[in-house]
């Protein structure tokens, strides 16, 4: 039976991306990730090749998950997709996740990761903040949002309220206050 695995990929892609999540990548060992995913040492390494081998490809997963999450939002207009957006990132008490995101978290520890890590990481947030540049320039095309609006810079605004809003709560934001922020944020959307 040698070439196919014996172990189901999803789930260990999913065990490994609850602890990068958790712990980080530099904190994750091998034997946190064999451990929660169920393989051996040498099952890890000749499937994945190695640890940051592991870690691009359950990015990967989760960074799909987002995006699919985040294009799943609908609205009748761009400035309401993007809210809806935002809204449906808020924390749900009725759902276990760890805390904050996994791309944000590899972004901030990039000095930790390879650099084909590091690629990865850079790679997630850009396609994350592309979803929402394209919401703004299709604000701009529907007329709800000034031809000169700043597209890239209010790219990178609404992903820092993404990330607030998957972080805060971890710093005591309830989810009043989120919803306020939320608000508050999208206030900015340059009105034509």
């Amino acid at each position: 039976m040698s070439g196919k695995a014996q172990f189901d990929e999803a789930s260990v892609i999913g065990a490994a991306v609850s602890v990068f999540w958790r712990q980080g990548y530099a904190a994750a060992s091998i034997s946190d990730l064999t451990e929660a995913t169920g393989l051996s040492r040498s099952s890890l390494y000749q499937r994945f090749g190695d640890k940051d081998g592991l870690f691009r490809e359950a990015l990967a997963t989760y960074t799909q998950r987002v995006l699919d999450r985040m294009n799943t939002a609908k609205a009748e207009t761009a400035r309401g997709t993007l809210e809806a957006i935002l809204r449906g990132f808020l924390p749900d008490a009725s759902k276990s996740r760890p805390p904050g995101c996994l791309i944000a978290r590899s972004c901030v520890e990039k000095d930790e990761l390879t650099s084909a890590g590091q690629t990865a990481a850079l790679s997630a947030a850009a396609r994350q903040r592309d979803i929402f540049a394209s919401l703004l320039r299709r604000g701009i095309a529907d007329g709800e949002l000034k031809p000169d609006a700043d597209v890239d810079a209010l790219a990178w605004y609404y992903l820092g309220v993404l990330q607030a809003a998957l972080n805060f709560p971890h710093a005591g934001a309830d989810s009043e206050t989120l919803h306020h922020m939320i608000d508050a944020a999208m206030t900015v959307w340059p009105v034509k």
